[in-house]
């Protein structure tokens, strides 16, 4: 049983969807977990409210309340890949981030997650990511060490002056020929799909843009440099597959395969590479690189 270190946090709605109890509450807002383990939570006092104080089996509802919880999970997967610390002061850390590791606690990822793993290392509870990488995803993840100046960093992504820069490897087929340093811009609507992890483009207003260059191709494969300018969810996965080559790898696009086990030996090939802004705290240029690449050799060497 792996059981969080740091507690969840839940505000209770404005509007009480009719229950009595906490307890109750918790049972119709999670219904993948089962009523008893909510019971065996509270009881073992790992329910409480924002001051600390317990709550019971028969603790009101109280609107707009936080409910702070331990998230429990019976088998974690331990992830056989270990994350590189690149930059850190008193306001930012930097990490690059391996493939299969999630940025944050979610599903049956608790501990095993980048943000656990570097309270761990590093001893700064408050460390906090700023943005998200997808699980598969491999590069930089900026977070907030100091929670004072937490929110200039969230608005740099907010207002997009962070400018990142991503790879990726993709089968183009044996009769492409592409010219070194060719570039494509690309602009279309991305929109939620089914199921409701999944995106998909659709027809109108453009809501999504990316930058695509050819660094190099090797017979039937390339290496691409991927611009985002939008930050939509799985954008640089859809608009690979718009242009006919969808990423190495890529399980969702341009079709959603079987769930089955990880497999380390063929991670996605995508690699958020370089992180580039101004720092509003100290007004300086930052410019991070991550120190690895993609799988050129079984790729496209």
């Amino acid at each position: 049983m792996s059981i969080s270190k740091q507690p969840s946090r839940l505000s209770l709605p404005q509007q009480n969807p009719g229950v009595n109890s906490v307890l109750e509450y918790l049972i119709i807002k999670f219904p993948n977990v089962a009523p008893h383990l909510w019971q065996q939570r509270i009881a073992d006092g790992k329910v409480h409210w924002h001051d600390g104080s317990l709550i019971t089996v028969n603790s009101p509802f109280k609107a707009q309340q936080r409910v702070y919880y331990y998230r429990e999970v019976e088998n974690e997967p331990t992830i056989p890949f270990e994350e590189e610390i690149i930059f850190q002061d008193d306001e930012i850390l930097v990490v690059h981030k391996p493939h299969f590791l999630a940025v944050t606690p979610g599903g049956i990822y608790i501990n095993e997650c980048l943000q656990s793993r570097l309270r761990e290392k590093t001893g700064v509870e408050t460390l906090q990511a700023v943005h998200r990488l997808d699980r598969v995803t491999a590069g930089l993840v900026l977070f907030s060490v100091n929670p004072a100046t937490r929110h200039l960093y969230h608005n740099l992504f907010e207002t997009r002056q962070i400018h990142k820069t991503y790879q990726a490897i993709a089968n183009i087929g044996a009769e492409e020929n592409l010219n070194i340093n060719q570039q494509w811009e690309v602009k279309n609507r991305i929109v939620k799909s089914e199921p409701k992890f999944l995106m998909k483009i659709i027809q109108g207003e453009v809501n999504s843009h990316s930058i695509i260059r050819c660094l190099k191709q090797v017979n039937e494969k390339a290496l691409f440099e991927l611009n985002p300018v939008t930050g939509k969810t799985h954008q640089l996965r859809l608009h690979m597959q718009t242009m006919g080559w969808p990423i190495l790898y890529d399980k969702y696009y341009p079709n959603l395969q079987t769930e089955t086990a990880d497999d380390y030996s063929r991670p996605l090939q995508l690699l958020a590479k370089e992180l580039k802004f101004i720092d509003p705290v100290t007004q300086q240029a930052k410019i991070f690189t991550s120190h690895a690449e993609l799988n050129m050799k079984q790729d496209i060497e």
